[in-house]
């Protein structure tokens, strides 16, 4: 019991957690659920509430806060060592997963208990829970034979390790380049932030001078504000060329060179060719059917009408921003704008358009205004209060520890985790740490990961955003009250468990609207150094360039979104086409911008092939559709409307997974969604035919 991952904590003992304590504890608490699950299923005359989910939920609750710390510190505090035992645990894991869902004797006893006069007097929660069960035990493979089922295993294993394989090779290929200067001259351009950040990356890595990498406020630094045509060529090719035989790595002599060691292209060919034949396993055609069967969208066509309708809509306003964009390019002297120069000459035609730039905003948004008003923000909408706690046990210096109250009660608790660092995970993400659920002593209170990758701070200067960065943070908080606002006290739909995946975005996004309202902006914003929120003249500005470029942004989201669709449901295993060929084909079809042909950005598309939305990436327009709809309410009835809040409260976020997102969002809406809110948001003021109401 000196392992601390066996031990029972209110709280994750990161302090305590060393990586020779991860397997032996993922092991120890698999054999004991094995065995717990055979005494309870041998002494089990009838199933019921109290004899079969709730004791299951309890002894599943001890895996899950055994591994959440293990997961959320392989992604933000990866090494060798951790890595190792992570990946040995992943194994274990997995299979013990298709164990339980292939267990014919627990499905059985699920189908007594939903075919029972008990059923009916569950509450609604409860239901779903059952009901999400045998779904997910049928998706799980327990009608297939011995053979199929033996067959299932190995594919869910193979890719499981795939899956955390492609995740090591883009991050260690992201942390393998990097650049050196010994002088800022051959920076020019790049603002003063960015210079400090270069400044101290390279005193990290001993080094005088400057450095840069392609950790991506790094990055989007260079290729937005260097002057240096040829460095933004550099810097974008290794960029897109991350996780490909074309990897880009700087080898001890700080000399740059092509590596094969992180290719993710076999991976990927591979992956797909088991998905598919799982889903063949369980019946599905293909796996984009075999993805739909847990989401609101309820077949291929549905999900590539929506797609293609939005890309009809979008596509001639993305050509007219590109046509703009290379006009404006070419008469500073750029004839042949390339896919490195177009965030550059953007900025740029930003200014021009509009005297506002992202830098110029960055002094009003502090990382730590921008918090406080976010607090502010959903305190007047929920009636939440959010406070910083002092001592906890944590697994970075940058970290920090919130707990959240209503109405006097603590609630919920988070961990905030903001900056870039070496061996963390790029990106932005919410995480579980623990869910909210009825125990025998209580309710357990959910608590959350909320993790970014911003510019740290620097010196004496503190951590400044730019306004993108601003609504990153509000979509992860939005993900976050969605898990930790919840009243269901059923773990398998308590916050975000359970929720359709095309649905999860909704909270997310919606809280997103809040970055751009005026009477939201001077809660968020205050200069750094005067304290002065931004200034009317430049919010005017930001507004004015709210949609700036909206018609390709949207047509590049479908491109992925179409891209990952039609790889999934258009596979073919005795003719399977890359998934370069099945992109280019989407680009032909659909985009005004053709990148590079070395361009490999689905070596490195994490989202789908390392996370969990393949064949689901089209859920980020879906769930937008969602909650452009939702914040129209609040357009309507003021945008810090306490009862329209406290209704959103209750409809959505305090519901979790108890019920169809189509269901709860019309209750919130009074009426089914359609496509309109989101063109209009977006600057597309073209009426729409397509509902979601249609594809359901």
């Amino acid at each position: 019991m000196t392992n601390p991952l066996l031990q029972s904590h209110v709280l994750p003992p990161f302090s305590s957690i060393e990586a020779a304590h991860v397997e032996p504890a993922v092991s120890n608490i698999i054999q004991e659920s094995r065995t717990y699950l055979q005494n309870l299923l041998a002494n089990l005359a009838q199933p019921s509430w109290a004899t079969l989910v709730a004791p299951l939920e309890e002894q599943g609750d001890k895996l899950d806060q055994a591994w959440s710390p293990v997961s959320h510190l392989n992604a933000v505090r990866n090494n060798d060592e951790l890595r190792n035992a992570y990946n040995a645990s992943i194994a274990l894991l997995t299979e013990y997963g298709t164990e339980l869902s292939q267990n014919e004797d627990l499905y059985k006893a699920y189908q007594q208990l939903a075919d029972s006069t008990e059923y009916k007097n569950l509450s609604q929660a409860q239901k779903q829970a059952v009901d999400n069960a045998l779904r997910d035990f049928r998706l799980g493979g327990v009608a297939l034979n011995e053979q199929d089922k033996k067959r299932y295993a190995e594919i869910q294993q193979r890719l499981s390790e795939l899956s955390t394989q492609f995740s090591n090779h883009v991050l260690d290929s992201t942390q393998a380049w990097f650049k050196h200067f010994d002088n800022a001259d051959a920076l020019a351009g790049l603002p003063e932030s960015a210079l400090a950040q270069a400044a101290q990356a390279a005193q990290k890595k001993s080094l005088e001078g400057y450095v840069i990498t392609l950790d991506f406020p790094s990055y989007y630094a260079v290729i937005m504000y260097s002057d240096d045509r040829k460095l933004r060529e550099e810097i974008y090719t290794a960029y897109v060329t991350r996780a490909s035989a074309e990897s880009k790595k700087t080898n001890a002599e700080n000399k740059i060179e092509v590596t094969a060691e992180f290719d993710n292209t076999a991976l990927i060919a591979e992956t797909l060719s088991l998905r598919h034949e799982l889903a063949q396993l369980l019946g599905f055609n293909n796996y984009a059917e075999r993805s739909l069967a847990t989401k609101m969208a309820q077949s291929p066509k549905q999900v590539l009408d929506f797609l293609q309708e939005l890309g009809q809509k979008s596509k001639p306003y993305a050509a007219r921003d590109y046509a703009e964009l290379s006009e404006f390019a070419a008469s500073l002297g750029c004839t042949d704008l390339q896919s490195w120069d177009t965030t550059y000459y953007s900025e740029k035609l930003r200014v021009e358009k509009y005297s506002i730039s992202q830098e110029e905003l960055r002094p009003y948004f502090p990382a730590e205004k921008v918090i406080s008003g976010m607090f502010e923000v959903v305190k007047r909408l929920f009636g939440i209060d959010v406070k910083q706690v002092a001592e906890f046990d944590s697994y970075h210096p940058d970290v920090r520890f919130y707990q959240i109250s209503k109405d006097g009660k603590h609630i919920a608790s988070f961990y905030l985790d903001l900056f870039a660092r070496e061996g963390k995970r790029g990106g932005a993400w919410m995480a579980d740490a623990r869910v909210r659920r009825k125990t025998n002593s209580g309710v357990q209170l959910p608590v959350a990961f909320l993790t970014c990758n911003f510019t740290p701070p620097v010196g004496d200067t503190p951590s400044l955003l730019t306004h993108d960065e601003v609504t990153t943070l509000f979509h992860e908080f939005g993900h976050g009250i969605h898990h930790m606002l919840t009243q269901i006290d059923v773990a398998a739909v308590s916050g975000i468990n359970g929720v359709a995946w095309d649905a999860v975005e909704l909270p997310s996004q919606f809280m997103e609207n809040w970055c751009w309202e005026p009477e939201a902006i001077p809660l968020i914003s205050g200069h750094y150094q005067t304290g002065e929120s931004l200034p009317q003249a430049l919010l005017d500005k930001m507004l004015a360039a709210k949609n700036f470029q909206s018609g390709l942004q949207m047509l590049r989201q479908i491109e992925f979104s179409l891209f990952d669709f039609r790889l999934h449901a258009e596979y073919n295993p005795k003719n399977p086409r890359t998934a370069q060929d099945v992109l280019q084909q989407v680009r032909k079809e659909i985009a005004v911008v053709f990148p590079p042909a070395f361009n490999r950005f689905e070596n490195s598309f994490s989202h789908i092939f390392a996370g969990g939305y393949a064949a689901g990436y089209y859920s980020y327009k879906w769930a937008e559709v969602l909650s452009a709809d939702a914040f129209s309410r609040f357009e309507e009835e003021g945008i810090f409307n306490a009862q329209t809040g406290e209704s959103f409260l209750r409809e959505i976020l305090q519901q979790g997974g108890s019920k169809t997102p189509m269901e709860l969002f019309t209750q919130f809406r009074g009426r089914e969604p359609n496509i309109d809110a989101l063109l209009r948001h977006s600057g597309i003021e073209v009426h729409s035919n397509f509902a979601i109401e249609d594809a359901v």
